[in-house]
């Protein structure tokens, strides 16, 4: 019944969190690219800074921006706030449900680290949270008049706290927290700076004062690195799925090369209307990803019919099945997570519905268990089943001796 439970809270907790966050993100994309697309050529009306015609849905849609604001404001103003907050407390909420009342399973990895639950927990919280404040005060220095430089800044700090949590947890474990810390600061931008910032603008309309231009001005640049960085976050959010990543030796480094490849994709779509000459760098990225993968694969193996291992497995052979010895071996490390019935507490089936109670399902997946057992190594999840070395040098022999 726990593991029922803790899959159903998974999954509806996982559900609210796309659901907002697709409108968080939405809301990001539209902004930036109406901001991108707006037609600013004079002749403006009194007060306009640009306008745009649109057709959508059916219909015409003609929108204009002030360069501070209307005469007066109008009776409704839609505000674009909750979709952040939920998406951040929900994403929490998940952080929590999967990796901190599993940290065991999903967060420490005694090949990395070996700790308490307890100290696991209070570093990711201190990471997450602290990312913030060092964002923060960053945009507040004086590396706020420069732009560019401030962006090479916060990417060498990320790149170190990646760096920092692949040495501390399991590459999943690493990943989901740089994310959780970007996410965090994202979330931090809306409630810190453009809320207040757009309450402040609301209050010098209604107050009939002049609204300072620099409020607007911070709040459009914490609203450009959110834009900048949702990218990276939604790799990050699906990379759970791809242990070729996070399960490199170099994983912070993939991290760092695939997220400056997701803000050039971003860069792109934000420009593409204004500085045509750079379409080049849709091609340049996707050349960069498959040198990523290339990066990633792995090494090839020697050969059987030339590996100084073959006769010594021959020998072996003549006293003993090796098809017994796997099944043996993932019998006792695999199965208590991938059977039909885990016996694994927090899991009601088989995660990714592999089942490897027979010899006929083990070859039918052996592929998936050469690359996650020998390759990448992320699995058993945290080796919570203590498999050895020499058992995963087993599993090579036997992968490379299939026909």
């Amino acid at each position: 019944m726990e593991g029922f439970v803790h899959e159903w809270a998974n999954l509806l907790i996982r559900w609210i969190h796309f659901i907002v966050g697709v409108a968080w993100i939405g809301a990001s994309f539209y902004f930036n690219w109406l901001e991108n697309n707006l037609e600013r050529k004079p002749p403006q009306n009194n007060g306009i800074a640009g306008n745009l015609w649109a057709i959508h849905g059916g219909g015409f849609y003609h929108l204009k921006k002030f360069k501070t604001g209307p005469q007066q404001l109008p009776e409704q103003l839609h505000w674009f706030k909750w979709e952040a907050y939920t998406t951040w407390l929900s994403g929490i909420a998940l952080l929590m449900v999967v990796y901190y009342f599993n940290t065991r399973l999903f967060l420490i990895d005694p090949g990395v680290m070996d700790m308490t639950p307890t100290k696991a927990i209070a570093i990711a919280v201190i990471s997450v949270i602290g990312s913030w404040f060092v964002y923060d005060g960053l945009c507040r220095s004086p590396l706020r008049k420069s732009p560019l430089l401030l962006a090479a800044t916060l990417v060498l700090y990320l790149s170190l706290l990646a760096y920092f949590l692949s040495e501390v947890f399991s590459g999943r474990g690493a990943y989901i927290h740089v994310g959780a810390a970007i996410g965090t600061m994202m979330v931090g931008n809306v409630f810190f700076v453009i809320i207040p910032a757009q309450k402040e603008m609301v209050a010098a309309l209604n107050e009939q004062r002049r609204i300072d231009p620099a409020v607007g001005k911070n709040g459009l640049l914490r609203s450009t690195h959110n834009n900048y960085l949702t990218l990276p976050v939604l790799f990050l959010m699906i990379s759970n799925h791809f242990p070729s990543t996070y399960g490199h030796s170099w994983n912070w480094l993939i991290l760092v090369f695939i997220s400056l490849i997701s803000v050039a994709v971003r860069h792109y779509f934000n420009i593409r209307k204004v500085i045509k000459s750079l379409w080049w760098i849709l091609p340049a990225a996707f050349i960069a990803m498959l040198l990523v993968m290339w990066m990633t694969a792995p090494a090839p193996q020697i050969s059987t019919s030339t590996s100084p291992s073959t006769s010594k497995l021959a020998t072996t052979q003549e006293k003993i099945d090796i098809d017994s010895m796997i099944q043996t071996i993932i019998q006792k490390r695999c199965t208590v997570c991938h059977s039909e019935s885990p016996t694994q507490p927090g899991f009601a089936a088989p995660p990714a519905g592999l089942v490897m109670d027979n010899p006929d399902q083990v070859i039918a997946n052996a592929d998936r268990i050469y690359q996650a057992a020998v390759l990448n190594k992320t699995m058993p999840i945290g080796n919570l089943t203590k498999i050895t070395r020499q058992e995963r040098d087993l599993i090579a022999q036997w992968y490379t001796s299939l026909p």
